[in-house]
């Protein structure tokens, strides 16, 4: 609280100074009260903060100015940011915490879109060189995990939340203590896509008799809120290191982007990198290279977009120890031949045939031979 007081406190000192006519000025004055050189050259208010969009090695800033220039005077960045701070302020003195979407529907108005407030959050918590939590404001929870073998201990009123095998369970937002495996864990596995995890949950995957034991599924539905990755962070620290933490994403840039996000951070959070970053997280596929193994039928791979051509060249520029070299030559590979693999491919080989132990659907069979292969690595 003491660093978000200082920051308003710096905010209300320059408002101040920037109204305070100058000796010097012209003593005819406009409707505010200030001449109109004094205006244009005193009465301005400028705002610095830390700027989580922009990529780069040094830490990018922006400043929030009023006026804006020339006849596009608005206070409204500034005011923005005033009443997020006012709100993280409240929500610290009280001891409640608010979620992003609470914020932002306090005053839609001001805030016209939820990536404002996010930002903007994100952006504050950067500048004072804290965490999101710190100033008592959360994500809203979105993540799901599936498996009956562990139970997640609340921070508030110590409550447990008791998992299953065959539907998902919310993530708590940033209120998991702690958890507690009640059976022997034989490996988690991280999915890209709900309709993928819903697809397991429904099968019993968990316990699926063809796996070397009982395991866990956690999805982000896409990229993954700071809540899921917190559970996954968690999951990489405590659970012993024979037990594989795997994912599976689209064999397309922004798949392996997502995987990247769980196993080494995200730039727009990377000041809580350090507590959210799961690097056990490797990644279980799928590949456009190993289809083939699994009957699938090459024909059925999508041509990449522009979007995706972008991203792969994008992520290509990325350091080596944020880019793994398996990583690039499968960028490289989907670049070369213009094509990539989602998930779905799966939902069109052999799905429609009763499932057995002998003759499982192929998204069943494929994920048994991956998982097995990774334990039996590191047995």
């Amino acid at each position: 609280m003491e660093h978000l007081e200082g920051l308003a406190l710096d905010i209300l000192e320059q408002m101040v100074a920037s109204i305070i006519k100058p000796s010097n000025a012209p003593y005819n004055t406009n409707a505010r009260g200030l001449s109109p050189f004094n205006y244009a050259r005193y009465g301005r208010l400028e705002v610095t903060i830390s700027d989580r969009s922009k990529e780069g090695l040094n830490e990018s800033r922006r400043v929030l100015r009023y006026p804006v220039g020339g006849n596009r005077a608005s206070s409204k960045h500034i005011a923005q940011l005033l009443r997020i701070m006012s709100y993280a302020h409240r929500a610290l003195e009280q001891g409640v915490p608010l979620t992003k979407r609470d914020i932002y529907y306090r005053d839609v108005i001001l805030f016209r879109s939820q990536k404002i407030v996010d930002r903007f959050i994100d952006d504050l918590a950067a500048t004072l060189q804290r965490d999101r939590t710190d100033l008592n404001i959360r994500a809203t929870s979105k993540g799901l995990i599936c498996g009956s073998c562990l139970v997640i201990h609340l921070l508030e009123g110590g409550e447990r939340s008791r998992l299953n095998d065959h539907e998902g369970t919310l993530i708590p937002a940033e209120d998991v203590g702690q958890f507690e495996v009640e059976n022997r864990v034989a490996w988690v596995l991280v999915v890209e896509k709900e309709a993928i995890f819903q697809t397991l949950c429904r099968l019993n995957f968990t316990k699926h008799p063809a796996l070397p034991g009982p395991g866990l599924i956690v999805t982000g539905k896409g990229y993954p809120d700071v809540a899921t990755r917190r559970l996954v962070k968690m999951l990489s620290d405590k659970l012993p290191k024979c037990i594989p933490i795997v994912a599976l994403v689209d064999a397309d840039p922004y798949g392996l982007d997502i995987l990247s996000v769980y196993k080494y951070g995200s730039h727009s959070l990377r000041h809580e990198n350090e507590n959210l970053a799961a690097h056990r997280v490797e990644w279980l596929g799928i590949r456009t290279s190993e289809l083939s193994e699994f009957k699938i039928d090459p024909n059925m791979l999508i041509p990449i977009t522009r979007h995706d051509e972008r991203k792969a060249r994008k992520m290509l520029c990325r350091p080596p120890e944020n880019m793994p070299v398996e990583w690039r030559h499968a960028l490289m590979h989907i670049l070369k031949i213009r094509r990539k693999a989602e998930l779905e491919i799966f939902s069109n080989a052999r799905t429609t045939s009763t499932i057995t132990e002998h003759h499982p659907p192929s998204l069943v069979n494929y994920l048994c031979k991956k998982i097995s292969r990774f334990i039996s690595g590191m047995s």
